[in-house]
């Protein structure tokens, strides 16, 4: 049995993805939201994504240039990379928890308010 479990965490570690990433988790903004900002940077140089980010008027910006910021200071710091040879290989967003509020109408009625979260991941590469 043991010797199975060691043969698993071996295949784990050599298939794991070493690419820097960074992860913002329970995001006060729809994915639906990100995602839009999201098409803009995908594939953009390192530099060129976060000058974009830094001049756009969104909520959604600034958010996502936390996160590619994040993602190469772990290049750069923890794999040794140039942040000039980076690009933005992956980044994509999913649905976190929602959370629900009530809003009191009239006539003893209640309607339900959804205030969505997201998750959002980015992985630089470098570029070749």
């Amino acid at each position: 049995m043991a010797k199975r479990v060691k043969e698993k965490t071996e295949k784990i570690r050599q298939t794991r993805d070493v690419r820097p990433y960074a992860k913002a988790t329970y995001v006060r903004v729809s994915s639906s939201k990100v995602d839009i900002i999201m098409d803009i940077v995908r594939n953009k140089p390192y530099y060129e994504a976060v000058g974009i980010l830094k001049n756009m008027p969104n909520k959604s910006a600034s958010l996502i240039l936390k996160v590619i910021e994040s993602a190469g200071a772990n290049a750069e710091n923890n794999k040794g990379m140039n942040k000039s040879d980076l690009y933005v290989a992956e980044i994509y967003s999913g649905q976190g928890p929602t959370y629900k509020r009530q809003n009191i109408r009239g006539r003893g009625r209640v309607d339900q308010i959804l205030k969505r979260t997201s998750n959002i991941t980015v992985i630089l590469d470098n570029a070749k």
